[in-house]
C-alpha cells in the first residue's frame, strides 16, 4: 500500500511527463509547478526529528488558540475584533517571524495530522457552575439543508456527506447510520468539497477569518488547516483534476478568490473575484491554469499568467452583449477552452473568448429547461444538464461543441438525446455520480427536500428514480412532541406534516396538503387519551386535526404488499381565520381550544362538542404566542402575546347554548373582560441605572483612595500636603453625562414569553430591547383609556449575557422546572439551570452551544420529550436535531416509540371533506355570509310580492285596453290618452336606450373575448381544413358516399410549380410583354429614323466631289487592302488545311483505343450483370445511385402526400358535383311535382297516379350550413336552452333535444327548398300559367256540354293522362339516373379508398425510414465530409504533382537550351580563332578560366545559400570537365594582360565570352538546384498522396460500412404489402406455408421484364458474335488500304520535290511563299502620313479663313471709331458756338434783371450734365480705340445713350 507521499510523487511524474509533451505552455506550467513545489521541496539533510518539531510547534500554536478560546467569555463582537487584530498581526509579520514561518513551511510532514479533540469547538459553560460539558449530546439529525449549494458529496459508494448547521454529517446509505464532525470555529460551515481521489475532503467554515480544514478519509483526522482565505465565510471550494491545488472563493463582503498549495497550507495566488455574490469556482479539467467563476449577474474566466512580476491571476469578465444579464448557477469547461453555462430562463450559453458564441435552445424556440439550469456536466462524451424543473437532459457533445449561430438572433435549436423527468415538484440542485462498475447511478440533491438515486443508463432495464431520503424544504415552522411516547411532529411551508420516532431515529409518516403549515400542537391526553391526535394550523387560516395510528392493527387485506409503521388520517377540518395560523393552545382541562392568527384574532372552540365554535376576540396586533395558565393558577386564563408589543389576558370564555347562537349574526365576543399590557421600552433606563451603579462604586473606591492619600500626605507634609491634595481635587475633570433615555419609534417585536404568577409574565424582545428578560404585570383595568394609547413598563428584568444581537426566540422548560431551554436567533441552544427553591427566575449559570446555522438557522421550535430524556430543536435552516439530556441514568439502547393503535372502525369512517381552496370562507365569514343571504332572501321575497302586484295591475290595464278596442271608434280612447305624462315615456325610452348602450359597453369585453375565441377555434379547426366531410345519400336506395376530410398539405408535400411553358400568363405578364413589345417597336422606329438620317448624311457625303489627295489615299488603301486580303486568304487556306490534318490525326484512334459505347456497355454489364446479393445480405454493397438520405426520403414522402392529396381532392370535386347534381335534380322534381299537381287538379280522382315524394337534402350533405345562422336560429337556440334549464326529467330533456333537432332539420329543409334555379322558376311559371288557364275555364258556370266540347274534353283528358304518366316517368328517370351516378362514383371511391389505405401504409413506412435516416444523417454527413475532404486533398496533391512534373520538364528544357548556348559559344570562339593560331591555347584557357564573381544579393537568405553551396552536379558538360583538367595550369599565366603579338580583339572577345560562359554556368546551377528541389517536393507529395489515398480508402470503407448498417436498419423496418391468395406462388406440398419470412415479393411486371430480358440477352449475344466477325474482316481490309495509301503518298512527295527543284532550283516552303505579301506596317504608315498631310492642309486653310474674318472685323471697328471721332468733333464745334452765343446774349441783356432766372439755372444745370456726360463718353471712346489698336484687346460694351426725357430740353 502506497503512502500519500508516494502517490504524490507518482502524480508529479505524470505531471512532468504531460508537461514535457506540451512545450507551448512549458514556461507557465513550470512556473506553476515551481510555485506549488516551492514548499514541498525537502532538504536532503532534514531528519524526522525536524518534522516532529515542526508538528509540535503547530500543536503548541493550536493549544494556545484553544486556551484563548476556552478562557474567553466575551461576546461575538469582542471575538470579532480580537480575530481582526490577530489577522492584522499575521498580515504584517516581523522578519524573524517570516523566517520562522518559512522554516515551518518546509518542515510540514506528509504524515503529520492535527488532533481533532483539541481543534473542535466546545460548548460554553459558566465558570464554576458545575454544569457538565456533555449536558446535551447530539444523537440524530432528521433535517437536510437542501437549498445550500453543493451540499451533497460522495466519499465512497456507501457514504455521503452534507452540512447540517454547525455539524458535518457522514451518512451511510445502507445502514442509515450518521457520524458527526463539529465545526471548529463554532460559527458554522460554509461549503464542503471532496478530493478527486476520495481520500480527503475539505470543510470550509464561517466566522471571522474562517479556516479551511482538510480531513483525511476514512480516518477523519484533520490533515491540513488553511488560514486567512476570506473575511466571514467561504462560498465554494474545488480541487484541480490532479488534486494538487485547491481553489476557494469567499462570500460577502470580500469575495476573495484564492489558489492554495493545500498540502503546505500556503496560498499561491489571491485576488478579488467580483463585486457581487459569487456562487461557484472550478478548475478546467484539461488545464490547471484556467479557472472559471460564476455568480450573480456574471461569469468570469481566469488564467494563471506568468508576468515579469511573477505568477498572476488574470480575469476576463464575460460580456453578455445582446443577451439579457443572468445569474449563472451551472457551467462546464469544454476541452477546447470554451465554457457552456446555464441561464435563469433555461437556455444554455456557449462562451468563447469572453463572449457568447451562441445561445442554445430547443425546437420552436422552447427553452432547454423550464427554469434555471443549476448544474452542467460532461460524462462519457455527453453533456448533462440539471434543471430546477426536475428534468435531466442529455445532449450530444459534438453538437454543443461545434454550435454556432445561424442568424442575428444568436439562437441555435438543438434537441436532447435523452431526458428524465424525476418527478412532480422536484427542483434538482446538484448531482454526483456513484462509482459503481457496470452502472450509471447518480445521487441528486433536490431543493424540494429529498435525496434521489437516479439511473441514467437509458436502456431497457433502466430503474425508476428512487427517493432515498425525504426532508422538509425550507424553515421548519413548528414542532410538537407527544405527551405519551417518543414521537414528534413537525410542519413547514413545504405543505407537509411529518411524524418521527426520535428514539429509534426513524421517520414514520408524512402527509401533504395544498398550503404550508405554520403552527402545530399535540392534542393533550385529556382530549385524546391515546395521544394519537395532532392539530395543525396552516397559512391559509385552516386548522386540521390529524389522527396518527399504527396500520398494522387494521384488518390485513389480501394482496396488500407493504405496511408502514405509522399512518396519518384526517379527522376534522375547520377554518377560523383568514390569514396564517400562528399559535394553537389547549386549555389546562382540555375543554377549550384557542387559535391565534396574523389576522389579529383569537378564536375559541369547545373541544367536547367536536370543536364547536364559541367565538373570537380581536387583538391589537398579530398573535405571536398563546399560553394557558397552569394548574397552579386559581383561574384558567389565556395569555395572548402579540408581535407589536401588546400582551393580553382573557378569562375562560362562557359557552352559550345553541338556541342563543342561532340568532347571533357574528361570532365576535364583545363582553369579555380583557386585560392588556402595552410594552414600553425601558432598556435605556436600565442601562442608565447600571451606569449610575458603576459610577457610585467607582466614586466610593476613589474616596477610599483619597482618604488613604490624605492620611499619607498629612503624615509626611502636614498642612502642605492638605493644600496639595485640594489642588489635585480642583484639577480633577468633571464626570461625563449619563446616557440619555431612548425609546425606539417603532416598538420592538415580542419574540416569546411565559407565565410567572397569576397576572405576571416574562417576555423576550428583539431589536433594541434585546439582551434582557422583562418581568411584567397587567395593570388595573381602565376602561376610559384606549388600549393603543397605554404605555406600560416592566417592573423587573434579568440580564442575559451575549444576547444584544442574539435574542431568545423560543423558550421551554423541563418537566421538573429545573432547566430552561432557550432557542437563540443565531441557531444556538442555551440551557439555564434554575433553582427550584427560589421562586424568582435566577438565571446565572448556563450552558451555550451553537447547533444550527449561525446566519439563517434561527431556532423555530424547541421541546423536551415527555420524560425529559430528549431535547428536540427545529430551525429555519431545515434542520431537526435530537439530543439526549445529561442524566445519571443511562438510556436503553433500543428505545422505540409506540405508535397509537387505531380506533375501532377507523377504516370505515368517511374522510371529512378537506378545505383546499385558500379563498374559502372562514367560520366567521361563513356565518356573516349566511346572515347576508338570509337577509337578501327576505328582500327578494318582498320584491316578488311587489312584482305580483304590478303583474295584476298590468293584466287589469290590458283588459281595459281590450275593452277600449271593442268600443266604437268615436268612443275609443287614443293611445296618448293613457299616457299620464308624455315625458315619462320619452324618459323611459331614453333610459332604455342608455341601458342598452351601457350593457353593450359592459359586454364589449365579453363580445371581443368570444369573437377572439371563435376566431381561434376557426383557426385551430377550420383554417387547417381544406374541405369538410360531405355525405351524399342516394334517393331510393340506402347507398351513400362521403368525401374525404382534407387537411391542408403537410410540410413534406411540396407543391410542384408549373413550368413557364405550361403556366398561363397573367394579365400583368401579358401587359408587361405588350408594353415591352411596344417599347421595342418604338425603339426600332427611333432606330430606323436615326439610321435614315445617317444614311441621308452619308449620301450627302458620298455625292460630294472628292479632292485629289483623297483619291490618292483611297487608291493606296485599296491596293494595300487587296494585297493583305490575298495573303490572308492564303494563310486561312493553309490554316484550314492544317486544322483538317489535325482533326484527322486526332480522330485517329490509338493502339489501345476502345469505343466509348463499348466502355459504357461494359460498365453497365459489370454493374447489372453477375451474381448480385440481396439488400439483406451482410456483404451487400449499395450502388452510388441507390444511396438515399433523409432529404431524398422527405422528398419522396412529400411526393406521396401530394399525389394522395390531389387524388382525394379530385374525388371530393366529383362528390361535390354529385351533390350539386342532387340539388338540381330535387329542384327539377319539385317543378315536375308542381306541374303534376296542376294536371291532377283537372283530372278525376279515380284517374290520379300517386305523386312521387320529393326527396330532401340531408344536413350531412350541406355541412357548411352548420355555421350559418340568423336571428330565428339564435332565438330557437335560446328557447332550447331555457327549455333544458326548466325541464328536470331526462325524458323531457331528450324530447326537447329531439324537438330542437327536428326544428333544425325543418329549418334546413325549408332553406333547401329555397334553392331554385332559373330553369325551375321558368318551369314553375309555366305550370302556374297553365293552372290559371284551367282555373279560368272552371270559373264559367257549368252548363251542359255540347258534342264538340265533349270531344275537346276527351282530347284534353287524354293529353293530361299522357302528361301525368310522362312527368311521373321523368321523375323516376331522374331518380334512377342520379342513384346510378352515385353508385358508379361510390365504386370508384372504394377503389380509391383501397389505394389511399395502401398509400397510408406506404406513408408510415416512408416516415419510419425518414426518421431512421435522420438519426443516421449526422454521422453519415461527417463520414461523407471526411471522404470528400480526403478526395479533394488527393486531387489537390495530384494536381500539385502534375504541376511539379511540368515545371521539371520546363526546367530540363531550359537546361538543354543553356547547354546548347554554351556549346555554341565555344564553337563560335573556335571559329573566330581560326586555324593555326599560336595563341589558341592561351585564349582558350582565358575563356575557360574559373573566376569567383560577386553574386547579386536579392535576398540575404538566398545569398547565404549560394555561398554555402559548392557541390558539383553529375550533369556537367564535357567542356567543364576539360576545364577541370586544365585547372592545374591556371596559376602559370596571367589573363589580365594581353601577350605580345596576340590579337587584342580576340583577347577582348575571349574576356567577353568568358563573362557569358559564367552567366550560363550560374544559370545552369540555379536550374539544377530548382530541379532538385522539385524532385524532393515531388517525392514528398507522392508519399503524402499514398497516405491520403490510404486514408481515403479507409474513410470510404467506413462510409460503406455505415451505409451497409443503415441499409440493414432499413431492412429491419416492417413493410405491409397486402396480397391475395392467388398472388402467393410459394407452395410447399401443395399448401401455403405458415412462415413466409424466407420469401421474396416481386411484382408481375418485374418478373415478366426479367424473363423478357433473358430472351433479349440471347439475341444480343448472337448479334454481337456476328458483329465481331464483320469487324475483323473490316479490319483486314483497312490494313491493306493503309499500305497502298502509304505507297501513293511517298510517290507524290517525290514528284513534288522534283518539280520544286526544276522550277526554283531548290526545295522551298510553299506555305511561306503563299503567305508572302506587302509590308503592312510600312503601308499603314504611308497612309497615315497622307491622311495627316490632308488634315494639316485643311486646318491651315481653316485658320487662314479665320484670320481674314478677324481682319475684316478689325477694319469695321476702325471705321466705326473714326465715325464716332467725327461726331465728337462736330459736337465740340457746336459747343463752342453755343458758348459764344450764350456770352453775346448775356452781354445784350444788360441789367434788366438783377439775378439769374430760375429757368436759366435749370437749363444751365442740364447743359452742364450733358457736357459732363459727353466728356465721359469721349474718354471711353478713346480708351476703346486704344484697346483695339493693341493685339488681343478686350472690347467693352458700348456706352448707353442718355434717356429721351433728359434730351428733350436740348431740343427746345
Amino acid at each position: 500500500m502506497k503512502e500519500p507521499g508516494d502517490q504524490d510523487t507518482d502524480g508529479r511524474r505524470l505531471d512532468r511527463s504531460k508537461s514535457d509533451g506540451k512545450r507551448s505552455q512549458g514556461s507557465l506550467k513550470a512556473a506553476l509547478r515551481s510555485a506549488v513545489r516551492e514548499d514541498n521541496k525537502v532538504l536532503e539533510d532534514a531528519t524526522d526529528e525536524t518534522y516532529i518539531e515542526g508538528g509540535e510547534s503547530h500543536l503548541e500554536d493550536d493549544d494556545y488558540d484553544m486556551e484563548h478560546l476556552e478562557g474567553s467569555s466575551s461576546s461575538f463582537q469582542d471575538d470579532y475584533m480580537g480575530n481582526i487584530g490577530d489577522s492584522q498581526n499575521m498580515g504584517a509579520p516581523t522578519p524573524a517571524s517570516e523566517e520562522a514561518e518559512e522554516k515551518v513551511k518546509k518542515k510540514i510532514s506528509e504524515n503529520f495530522f492535527y488532533d481533532y479533540t483539541e481543534l473542535v469547538s466546545m460548548p460554553f459553560v459558566t465558570p464554576d457552575s458545575n454544569i457538565p460539558l456533555d449536558l446535551l449530546t447530539l444523537v440524530h439529525s432528521f433535517g437536510y439543508d437542501c437549498r445550500k449549494r453543493a451540499n451533497l458529496q460522495l466519499l465512497d459508494s456507501n457514504t455521503v456527506t452534507y452540512i447540517a448547521g454547525n455539524q458535518l454529517i457522514l451518512l451511510n446509505l445502507k445502514t442509515k447510520e450518521q457520524m458527526y464532525l463539529r465545526s471548529i470555529s463554532g460559527r458554522g460551515i460554509g461549503v464542503i468539497g471532496v478530493h478527486p481521489d476520495k481520500t480527503y475532503f475539505t470543510v470550509a467554515e464561517k466566522g471571522v477569518f474562517p479556516k479551511i480544514i482538510i480531513y483525511e478519509y476514512p480516518s477523519l483526522r484533520p490533515y491540513r488547516i488553511l488560514h486567512d482565505g476570506t473575511e466571514l465565510g467561504y462560498a465554494y471550494v474545488d480541487f484541480n483534476y490532479n488534486g494538487t491545488l485547491l481553489a476557494s472563493v469567499g462570500s460577502n463582503p470580500d469575495y476573495t478568490l484564492t489558489i492554495w498549495n493545500w498540502k503546505e497550507e500556503q496560498p499561491i495566488l489571491r485576488t478579488k473575484a467580483f463585486s457581487q455574490e459569487v456562487f461557484k469556482v472550478t478548475f478546467n479539467p484539461e488545464d490547471d491554469e484556467q479557472l472559471t467563476t460564476s455568480g450573480s449577474g456574471h461569469i468570469k474566466f481566469w488564467e494563471m499568467a506568468l508576468t515579469f512580476t511573477g505568477l498572476k491571476l488574470q480575469g476576463s469578465l464575460g460580456r453578455f452583449g445582446k443577451t439579457a444579464t443572468t445569474d449563472i448557477e451551472g457551467y462546464m469547461e469544454l476541452p477546447d477552452g470554451k465554457v457552456l453555462s446555464g441561464s435563469e430562463w433555461g437556455n444554455m450559453l456557449l462562451w468563447e473568448g469572453g463572449l457568447i458564441k451562441v445561445e442554445l435552445c430547443r425546437a420552436a424556440r422552447k427553452s432547454c429547461h423550464q427554469g434555471p439550469i443549476n448544474q452542467i456536466m460532461l460524462d462519457e462524451g455527453e453533456v448533462i444538464t440539471i434543471g430546477a424543473d426536475g428534468c435531466i437532459r442529455i445532449w450530444d457533445f459534438e453538437t454543443v461543441d461545434t454550435a454556432d449561430s445561424i442568424d442575428d438572433t444568436g439562437l441555435l435549436e438543438i434537441e436532447p438525446i435523452n431526458e428524465l423527468q424525476v418527478g412532480k415538484n422536484v427542483k434538482l440542485f446538484s448531482m454526483i455520480k456513484m462509482k459503481e462498475i457496470g452502472s450509471n447511478f447518480w445521487l441528486a440533491q433536490d431543493a424540494s427536500g429529498a435525496i434521489w438515486k437516479l439511473d441514467l443508463s437509458f436502456s431497457n432495464i433502466t430503474q425508476d428514480p428512487d427517493c432515498l431520503f425525504s426532508f422538509h424544504s425550507g424553515a421548519v415552522e413548528a414542532l410538537a412532541v407527544s405527551p405519551l411516547t417518543y414521537l414528534m411532529a413537525t410542519t413547514a411551508l413545504d405543505c407537509s406534516v411529518r411524524i418521527y420516532d426520535f428514539a429509534s431515529k426513524t421517520p414514520l409518516a408524512q402527509m401533504k396538503f395544498k398550503q404550508g403549515g405554520t403552527a402545530l400542537a399535540w392534542v393533550p391526553r385529556l382530549v385524546s387519551y391515546t395521544g394519537a391526535q395532532i392539530i395543525v394550523g396552516f397559512e391559509d387560516g385552516v386548522v386540521r386535526i390529524l389522527e396518527l395510528y399504527d396500520p398494522k392493527g387494521l384488518t390485513v387485506f389480501a394482496g396488500r404488499k407493504k405496511i408502514s409503521d405509522a399512518d396519518i388520517n384526517l379527522r376534522q377540518v375547520f377554518k377560523p381565520h383568514t390569514a396564517r395560523v400562528t399559535a394553537l393552545a389547549y386549555e389546562r382541562d382540555g375543554e377549550i381550544l384557542a387559535t391565534g392568527s396574523k389576522d389579529q384574532t383569537v378564536f375559541f372552540f369547545e373541544v367536547e362538542k367536536d370543536y364547536k365554535p364559541i367565538g373570537y376576540i380581536t387583538t391589537p396586533g398579530p398573535v405571536r404566542q398563546l399560553i394557558w395558565s397552569s394548574n397552579s393558577h386559581p383561574d384558567s386564563t389565556l395569555l395572548i402575546i402579540c408581535e407589536n408589543g401588546y400582551v393580553l389576558e382573557t378569562p375562560f370564555p362562557t359557552i352559550k347554548e345553541e338556541e342563543e347562537n342561532r340568532d347571533v349574526v357574528s361570532y365576535e365576543i364583545k363582553d369579555m373582560h380583557i386585560k392588556c399590557f402595552h410594552f414600553s421600552s425601558v432598556k435605556s433606563k436600565i442601562l442608565r441605572l447600571i451606569e449610575i451603579e458603576k459610577r457610585k462604586t467607582l466614586k466610593k473606591l476613589k474616596e477610599k483612595e483619597k482618604e488613604e492619600r490624605r492620611k499619607q500626605l498629612a503624615a509626611e507634609k502636614g498642612e502642605d500636603g492638605e493644600k496639595e491634595l485640594q489642588a489635585e481635587e480642583e484639577e480633577e475633570e468633571q464626570e461625563e453625562p449619563l446616557p440619555e433615555i431612548f425609546i425606539p419609534s417603532t416598538p420592538c417585536r415580542i419574540l416569546c414569553g411565559f407565565y410567572s404568577e397569576p397576572g405576571k409574565f416574562w417576555v423576550s424582545l428583539g431589536g433594541y430591547d434585546a439582551g434582557f428578560l422583562y418581568h411584567c404585570e397587567f395593570p388595573l383595568s381602565d376602561k376610559s383609556s384606549a388600549i393603543t394609547k397605554k404605555k406600560d413598563e416592566p417592573f423587573d428584568f434579568r440580564l442575559l449575557e451575549d444576547t444584544e444581537d442574539n435574542p431568545i426566540q423560543t423558550i421551554t422548560f423541563s418537566i421538573h422546572q429545573d432547566m430552561m431551554f432557550c432557542g437563540m436567533q443565531n441557531g444556538a441552544i442555551r440551557v439555564y439551570i434554575l433553582n427550584q427553591d427560589n421562586p424568582s427566575l435566577m438565571i446565572e449559570d448556563y450552558w451555550h452551544f451553537n447547533i444550527h446555522d449561525n446566519n439563517y438557522g434561527c431556532i423555530k421550535g424547541i421541546s423536551t420529550s415527555f420524560d425529559d430524556r430528549f431535547l428536540v430543536t427545529t430551525g429555519a435552516d431545515s434542520n431537526i436535531f435530537v439530543f439526549t439530556i445529561f442524566s445519571e441514568f443511562e438510556l436503553k439502547k433500543d428505545i422505540r416509540a409506540k405508535v397509537p393503535s387505531p380506533r375501532f372502525g377507523i377504516e370505515t369512517e368517511p374522510i371529512p371533506e378537506d378545505i383546499e381552496d385558500p379563498k374559502a370562507y372562514s367560520i366567521e365569514n361563513a356565518r356573516r355570509k349566511r346572515e347576508h343571504d338570509k337577509l337578501m332572501k327576505e328582500v327578494e321575497e318582498i320584491k316578488a310580492g311587489k312584482r305580483e302586484k304590478l303583474k295584476a295591475l298590468r293584466n287589469e290595464f290590458w283588459k281595459l285596453l281590450e275593452m277600449n278596442q271593442g268600443l266604437p271608434k268615436h268612443m275609443q280612447f287614443k293611445q296618448t290618452d293613457f299616457d299620464i305624462d308624455s315625458k315619462i315615456r320619452a324618459e323611459i325610452g331614453r333610459k332604455t336606450a342608455f341601458k342598452i348602450q351601457q350593457v353593450e359597453k359592459e359586454l364589449a369585453w365579453e363580445k371581443e373575448k368570444h369573437q377572439l375565441g371563435l376566431m381561434k377555434l376557426q383557426n385551430r379547426f377550420r383554417e387547417s381544413l381544406e374541405s369538410d366531410t360531405i355525405v351524399v345519400h342516394a334517393i331510393q336506395s340506402d347507398h351513400k358516399i362521403s368525401s374525404y376530410r382534407l387537411v391542408k398539405p403537410s410540410k413534406y408535400s411540396k407543391s410542384k410549380r408549373t413550368s413557364l411553358s405550361d403556366r398561363r400568363t397573367s394579365k400583368m405578364e401579358r401587359f408587361e410583354k405588350e408594353g415591352a413589345g411596344r417599347k421595342d417597336s418604338q425603339k426600332d422606329t427611333d432606330g430606323r429614323i436615326s439610321v435614315e438620317e445617317e444614311s441621308i448624311i452619308e449620301k450627302g457625303k458620298k455625292f460630294r466631289p472628292k479632292t485629289l489627295s483623297e483619291i490618292i489615299v483611297e487608291n493606296q488603301i485599296e491596293k494595300t487592302r487587296k494585297l493583305i486580303l490575298k495573303a490572308e486568304r492564303a494563310q486561312l487556306k493553309i490554316q484550314q488545311r492544317k486544322k483538317e490534318w489535325e482533326d484527322l490525326y486526332k480522330s485517329k484512334p490509338q493502339d489501345d483505343f476502345e469505343d466509348p459505347k463499348d466502355v459504357q456497355a461494359i460498365k453497365e454489364a459489370q454493374l447489372y450483370m453477375g451474381d448480385f446479393n440481396l439488400k439483406t445480405a451482410s456483404d451487400y454493397k449499395i450502388p452510388e445511385h441507390m444511396r438515399i438520405n433523409a432529404a431524398k426520403k422527405e422528398e419522396e414522402l412529400g411526393h406521396l402526400d401530394s399525389v394522395a392529396h390531389s387524388k382525394k381532392k379530385n374525388m371530393n370535386k366529383c362528390i361535390l358535383s354529385l351533390r350539386d347534381l342532387k340539388v338540381a335534380v330535387i329542384e327539377e322534381i319539385q317543378c315536375l311535382v308542381q306541374e303534376l299537381k296542376d294536371i291532377q287538379s283537372t283530372l278525376h280522382v279515380s284517374k290520379h297516379i300517386p305523386i312521387p315524394q320529393v326527396p330532401q337534402i340531408h344536413p350531412e350533405e350541406v355541412p357548411e350550413k352548420r355555421f350559418q345562422y340568423d336571428e330565428e336560429t339564435l332565438l330557437n337556440f335560446k328557447r332550447q336552452q331555457m327549455k333544458i334549464q326548466d325541464e328536470t326529467s331526462s325524458q323531457l330533456e331528450q324530447g326537447g333535444s329531439a324537438g330542437s333537432g327536428g326544428g333544425f332539420l325543418r329549418l334546413s329543409s325549408r332553406k333547401d327548398g329555397d334553392l331554385t334555379t332559373r330553369d325551375s322558376l321558368s318551369r314553375s311559371s309555366k305550370a302556374s300559367a297553365f293552372c290559371v288557364d284551367t282555373a279560368k275555364l272552371l270559373e264559367f258556370e257549368k252548363a251542359d256540354p255540347i258534342d264538340i266540347e265533349l270531344e275537346i274534353m276527351k282530347r284534353d283528358e287524354i293529353k293530361y293522362l299522357y302528361m301525368q304518366q310522362y312527368l311521373t316517368n321523368r321523375i323516376k328517370e331522374l331518380i334512377v339516373t342520379f342513384d346510378a351516378e352515385l353508385r358508379v362514383l361510390r365504386h370508384q371511391k372504394l377503389k380509391l379508398d383501397t389505394q389511399m389505405k395502401l398509400s397510408d401504409l406506404h406513408h408510415v413506412t416512408l416516415f419510419q425510414e425518414m426518421l431512421l435516416l435522420k438519426n443516421f444523417e449526422k454521422q453519415e454527413n461527417v463520414l461523407q465530409e471526411r471522404v470528400n475532404s480526403l478526395d479533394k486533398e488527393e486531387q489537390d496533391m495530384q494536381w500539385k504533382i502534375n504541376e511539379t512534373l511540368k515545371e521539371m520538364e520546363e526546367k530540363k528544357n531550359e537546361i538543354a537550351k543553356l547547354q546548347d548556348q554554351e556549346k555554341a559559344l565555344y564553337a563560335g570562339f573556335q571559329a573566330a580563332l581560326g586555324e593555326n593560331n599560336k595563341f589558341a591555347n592561351f585564349l582558350m584557357k582565358v575563356l575557360k578560366k574559373r573566376i569567383k564573381r560577386v553574386k547579386k544579393k536579392e535576398v540575404e537568405g538566398d545569398a547565404e545559400e549560394d555561398e554555402d553551396s559548392d557541390e558539383s552536379s553529375e550533369e556537367e558538360s564535357s567542356l567543364e570537365s576539360d576545364e577541370d583538367e586544365s585547372g592545374s595550369d591556371d596559376e602559370v599565366f596571367d589573363d589580365s594582360i594581353c601577350p605580345t603579338n596576340c590579337d587584342v580583339g580576340l583577347f577582348e572577345l575571349a574576356l567577353q565570352l568568358r563573362e557569358k560562359r559564367l552567366d550560363i554556368e550560374e544559370a545552369l546551377v540555379e536550374e539544377k538546384k530548382i530541379i532538385d528541389n522539385l524532385k524532393k517536393e515531388h517525392d514528398t507529395l507522392s508519399k503524402k498522396v499514398k497516405v491520403v489515398a490510404t486514408n481515403l480508402n479507409v474513410a470510404e470503407e467506413a462510409l460503406e460500412a455505415y451505409q451497409r448498417e443503415k441499409q440493414q436498419r432499413l431492412n429491419e423496418l416492417l413493410v405491409v404489402i397486402p396480397l391475395k391468395l392467388h398472388q402467393v406462388e410459394h407452395v410447399v406440398f401443395g399448401e401455403i406455408p405458415n412462415d413466409l419470412s424466407g420469401t421474396l415479393v416481386f411484382s408481375n411486371h418485374s418478373l415478366g421484364r426479367l424473363q423478357e430480358r433473358i430472351i433479349q440477352l440471347h439475341e444480343e449475344n448472337s448479334k454481337q458474335q456476328k458483329l465481331n466477325k464483320e469487324c475483323r474482316e473490316r479490319r483486314k481490309q483497312l490494313i491493306r488500304e493503309k499500305r497502298e495509301m502509304a505507297k501513293t503518298i511517298s510517290k507524290m512527295e517525290e514528284t513534288v520535290h522534283q518539280l520544286m527543284v526544276s522550277k526554283f532550283g531548290r526545295v522551298i516552303d510553299l506555305e511561306a511563299l503563299q503567305t508572302l505579301s506587302v509590308n503592312t506596317t510600312l503601308e499603314e504608315l504611308k497612309i497615315k502620313k497622307l491622311r495627316k498631310e490632308l488634315t494639316n492642309a485643311k486646318e491651315m486653310k481653316m485658320w487662314e479663313e479665320k484670320i481674314a474674318q478677324v481682319r475684316w472685323k478689325l477694319m469695321m471697328k476702325t471705321k466705326e471709331h473714326t465715325k464716332k471721332l467725327h461726331q465728337m468733333n462736330d459736337l465740340c464745334i457746336e459747343k463752342k458756338k453755343l458758348d459764344s452765343r450764350l456770352n453775346t446774349l448775356q452781354n445784350q441783356q444788360g441789367n434788366a434783371f438783377q439775378g439769374p432766372r430760375k429757368a436759366d439755372i435749370v437749363a444751365r444745370e442740364k447743359v452742364t450734365e450733358l457736357i459732363q456726360l459727353q466728356a465721359e463718353r469721349i474718354l471711353a471712346l478713346k480708351e476703346e480705340i486704344a484697346l483695339l489698336r493693341k493685339k488681343g484687346g478686350l472690347i467693352l460694351p458700348p456706352i448707353q445713350p442718355p434717356q429721351e426725357k433728359e434730351m428733350k430740353p436740348m431740343g427746345l
